[in-house]
Parts: C-alpha cells; structure tokens; sequence
C-alpha cells in the first residue's frame, strides 16, 4: 500500500491513539490534531503519545477543534489523504451537565472539519459516531437501517447531529465518508471514567463499585483491536459517498456477567452498592454486524473474556 498522509483528529485518546500505532506500523504519515482537554487526566493522553514522538512519519499538532480558522488553515497546509474524525467530547452523563460544551465541541467543532475538508480537497473522511444514537426505541440487534433514532442524552444528540453533516457533505461536495457507529469499547489505555476501568481499578484496590438497576442491562463491548481493524477497513476500501457501519461484538454482556468477568480476571470479589436507574441511560446495547462485516469484511476476533483479561494484565500495575 502507498504511504499516505492521515490526520486523525483526537489521537491521543483511547481510540485515537491505538489508530495511530497501527497507521504508523504499516508505513502511513500521521498527523495527530488534540487539544489534551481536561475531560480526563491530560497526562494519561500524552503517555499515549510519548512513543508516537519518536516514530518517523509522526507529528503531534495541539489544536481545538472549536478553533474553524486554524482547522482550515491546517487542513489546507497539509492536504492529507484522508481525516479519520476520533474527537469528541464523550460520556452520556457529563453531557447532561454541560450540553452546551458538548454541541461546541461535537456539533460545531465537526462541522469545522467537515468543511475544512471540503475547502482543503480531502477526497476521504472517517467519523467516529456511537452506538448511543439508537437510543431505548429500537429494535435489536440495532441496524443501520433503523429509521427511529431517539436520542437518549445530548451526548447521543450530537452524534446524530454529526452524522447529518457527514452526508450533506458527502451529498453535496463529493466528500467520501463513513459514518462508524462504535459499540462500548474497551481494552488497554482506556479512559479512566469508563464503566470496566472504573470497576476493575476499584475491584483492585478492594473497593466498593456502584452499580446502577438490577443488573440486567447489557452492552455490547468491544475490544479497541476489533473497533481499528473496522476502522482501518473503512479508511481503506472503496466506497460510495455515504455509508452508516456499526462496528461492535454482536454478543450483548450483562451488567452481572460483566462484574463476574472482572472478578474473575482480577481473583478479586466485588463490593457491590445498587442504586437506581441514571437518567440518559439505555437498557440495551445489540449491534448487526452483517452490512460491516458483508462490505468491510469485518470480524470481531477478541472474545469478551480474553479481552478482560488483557485489559486487566495492562491495569493493574497502574493502580
């Protein structure tokens, strides 16, 4: 394959970061756009990123994404073949707190970058959206073809909104783009306010874990390995202006069987304190694979276990 120049915006984030390693292993050039906002510790981002610094073909531009002037000055400075859109700021329940931060960020920050890609003649663009767009409405397993998406928080809300934007421009400007529905992903590096960071680091330290209903909701997690080897497939195959992919396990974990997994990669019991329902929360995750998996070839690999226990062998000399 040709070497390319690939902006990935947000990627010293979780997700981001893992893109980056393996773009940079197969010989891609990559510009890394991140803002090492405050929404997490910065320092666990530019841990991310320390090894990445001293990779050819690497460069690290600390930029907002709010920032449209500097976003269109740069795209059109570098010209890159392709933008795989990873920032955001995410979490359902921080986005009840502070909507407003989430469409300047989620909204209007995507907006600048599609439009930044228009002006600079980037021919290709990969954006991050979620499995939370489906909301509590639909029926499972959750398909692309959904015609109700409900959004449950605001969170949800600007993803649908970014999604929009993703195929006006595609519509419109001739942009290539894929919209990439993440299901719950997990697995080393990840962020410390997510659901199996939280539990596994204070089941570790013989804390106390809060855990919300009854324990029978359920999420389809995916390993991070899975989620970049979909989006690889979709940086890299031919496509048709606009296409919607869910990338997840299609084998929904409930809550209980969750905790239980933890446990048993950790050899730790949990404290367990049950409180009620949290607003903006959904029941269900249940991702269908098959358009994914017919047009990208996409095969989730990393059984849920196994991923537990690799993302536990990574955590624990960090607590």
């Amino acid at each position: 394959m040709c070497r390319r120049r690939i902006v990935v915006t947000g990627g010293a984030g979780f997700i981001g970061s893992h893109l980056v390693d393996r773009l940079l292993d197969r010989g891609d050039e990559v510009v890394c756009f991140d803002n090492f906002n405050d929404a997490y510790a910065p320092d666990l981002k530019r841990e991310n990123v320390a090894g990445h610094l001293q990779r050819r073909g690497y460069r690290l531009v600390e930029v907002d994404i709010r920032e449209r002037g500097r976003i269109a000055e740069l795209l059109g400075e570098l010209r890159p073949e392709a933008v795989v859109h990873l920032a955001a700021r995410a979490g359902v329940r921080p986005s009840l707190r502070d909507p407003f931060l989430y469409q300047e960020t989620n909204v209007a920050g995507t907006l600048n970058l599609f439009d930044g890609c228009r002006d600079a003649g980037v021919s290709r663009m990969i954006f991050g959206s979620s499995s939370s767009v489906y909301g509590s409405a639909a029926d499972v397993p959750f398909s692309e073809e959904e015609p109700r998406l409900l959004p449950s928080s605001p969170y949800a809300a600007t993803k649908i909104a970014g999604e929009a934007f993703a195929h006006s421009y595609a519509h419109l400007y001739g942009l290539e783009v894929a919209s990439l529905r993440f299901f719950t992903v997990y697995g080393p590096r990840q962020r410390p306010d997510l659901a199996i960071r939280k539990f596994a680091t204070r089941i570790l330290r013989g804390e106390a874990i809060d855990l919300y209903g009854d324990g029978t909701s359920s999420r389809d997690y995916t390993h991070v390995d899975d989620i970049i080897a979909g989006v690889l497939a979709a940086l890299d195959r031919t496509t048709t202006r606009y296409e919607v992919f869910n990338l997840g396990s299609a084998a929904p974990i409930a809550l209980r069987e969750l905790v239980a997994t933890i446990e048993e990669a950790t050899g730790v019991a949990a404290k367990v304190n049950w409180l009620p329902d949290q607003p903006g929360d959904v029941p269900r995750t249940y991702a269908s694979i098959d358009r994914a998996g017919e047009r990208l070839g996409y095969a989730p690999a990393v059984p849920f276990a196994d991923g537990i226990a690799d993302f536990v062998d990574w955590l624990r000399p960090r607590v």
